[in-house]
């Protein structure tokens, strides 16, 4: 896997704040949440660049008593099952891109891996301990209802004209448009029906969201500013609510 310095620093956090083997403990669930962020988005709608943009920004304007904030998208799974003391390789069964039930029963039977619901549960419950710490942004995994009942959490949803995100693929994937179409459609078919089978609910429902943005027109500096002042209006709100 290649290395990027976003991630190694974000998983360094990250064991810290759940606690994992080799870490300092951070609190407890027993603590007053802190801020966080989720991001349901479209394939190719940009949160992977939105989160990196945010956090440096979050880092200067949002600070929570000198703790760093962390971005997890696509590597947030198997941080999540390293942390409940899991091997990493059971990531492949649990993409968000989920893998026929077929397939996954095969798995259960022969013993690759335990029942996948309960490698969803440790997931969400994963994601439930690192919102209550707050200084995080996730990407995916239904973060935004996993967390709904947490009041400091702030859900954004990205989207984008289909032409635009077609374009992007083929521009990131180097493909073709019969190709980047089918990846494009599978992908957004998958996340829509990951949400559905898991949770119940429909990730286009743009009530379950505190903002949405189409990134058609908007680049990821505007729209990272336009996010940032939207989470200092809602620490704000907090703080008085809380007052």
């Amino acid at each position: 896997m290649t290395s990027h310095t976003y991630l190694d620093h974000g998983l360094t956090i990250f064991n810290t704040r759940l606690g994992v083997p080799g870490s300092a403990p951070r609190g407890s669930l027993s603590d007053p949440s802190r801020p966080f962020l989720t991001i349901s988005r479209e394939c190719c709608a940009g949160a992977t660049t939105l989160g990196l943009h945010l956090v440096p920004l979050f880092d200067a304007e949002l600070a929570q008593e000198g703790h760093s904030w962390i971005f997890l998208d696509k590597n947030l799974l198997t941080h999540a099952l390293t942390a409940h003391r899991l091997p990493a390789h059971l990531a492949k069964f649990l993409p968000e891109e989920r893998m026929s039930e077929v397939k996954a029963l095969i798995g259960e039977i022969i013993g690759l891996h335990p029942p996948l619901w309960e490698l969803e549960q440790r997931v969400s419950e994963a994601i439930f301990q690192l919102a209550r710490r707050g200084c995080v942004i996730f990407a995916g995994r239904a973060a935004h209802i996993v967390t709904r009942g947490l009041a400091d959490g702030f859900h954004l949803r990205l989207v984008a004209p289909r032409a635009v995100r077609l374009a992007r693929m083929q521009e990131q994937q180097h493909c073709d448009r019969i190709t980047a179409e089918k990846h494009l459609d599978e992908s957004d078919r998958a996340r829509r029906g990951y949400v559905l089978s898991n949770f119940g609910q429909d990730i286009d429902d743009p009530h379950s969201y505190d903002l949405v943005i189409n990134t058609e027109h908007i680049t990821p500096a505007t729209a990272a500013q336009l996010v940032l002042r939207a989470m200092q209006d809602k620490v704000r709100a907090m703080a008085a609510h809380a007052g």
